[in-house]
């Protein structure tokens, strides 16, 4: 069992670790929001997506669904504009949250929060193709209290990390009273997410 357990963390830190759309918004939000607290709804939202994905992933359900190819395509195209939305998002408000006060108010509000981290983790096809190939395949090697285990350790370092995510971006709104780390990770981050974007766009158009 507690074999099992380490299992999980390992492969859920092996996941969550690489720079992704998730990692981006969700540390985004801890250095944009006025106060911590402001930024768990993008929190909540993007751990409670990944808890549903980890269960459907290691009860077999997501690995029925995706036999249906017509279903990855609809999740690359709503996928590719979400990222769009969101990238460009970042853009324009890296050209304003130059100051602290700024930061405040050009802040997502927590509907707007939840509605991105949902978007980046549903319609995240690669994610969500990880999640099944890489975690949903593992626990198969588990059963009753060791699967319960395996899951229950990938659910935890996935609720810890994005916690942890908004708290680094925190702690950089703090350092930096200018803004301009910020503005400058804002635009990285809206690269980063558009490139992504292109190639789910690629994906799209190949398949």
């Amino acid at each position: 069992m507690v074999e099992a357990f380490i299992h999980g963390v390992l492969l859920a830190f092996g996941l969550i670790l690489p720079l992704g759309v998730q990692n981006v918004f969700i540390f985004n939000q801890g250095a944009i929001q006025p106060q911590f607290k402001r930024a768990l709804p993008a929190v909540l939202t993007a751990a409670f997506c990944d808890t549903l994905l980890i269960l459907l992933a290691v009860q077999g359900v997501s690995l029925i669904i995706f036999q249906w190819d017509w279903l990855k395509q609809i999740l690359y195209g709503v996928g590719f504009v979400f990222m769009l939305c969101i990238g460009y998002s970042l853009w324009k408000s890296a050209g304003t949250q130059t100051t602290v006060e700024n930061r405040g108010k050009t802040a997502l509000t927590g509907r707007k929060q939840m509605l991105f981290a949902a978007s980046v983790s549903i319609f995240n096809p690669h994610a969500i193709l990880d999640t099944i190939g890489v975690i949903g395949t593992s626990s198969l090697q588990y059963e009753d209290e060791r699967k319960w285990a395996f899951t229950l350790a990938a659910i935890g370092i996935s609720w810890l990390w994005f916690l942890g995510l908004a708290a680094a971006g925190r702690i950089l709104r703090t350092a930096d009273t200018s803004g301009k780390l910020i503005a400058v990770f804002n635009r990285i981050s809206a690269i980063t997410i558009w490139g992504i974007a292109s190639y789910m766009l690629i994906t799209l158009l190949r398949g």
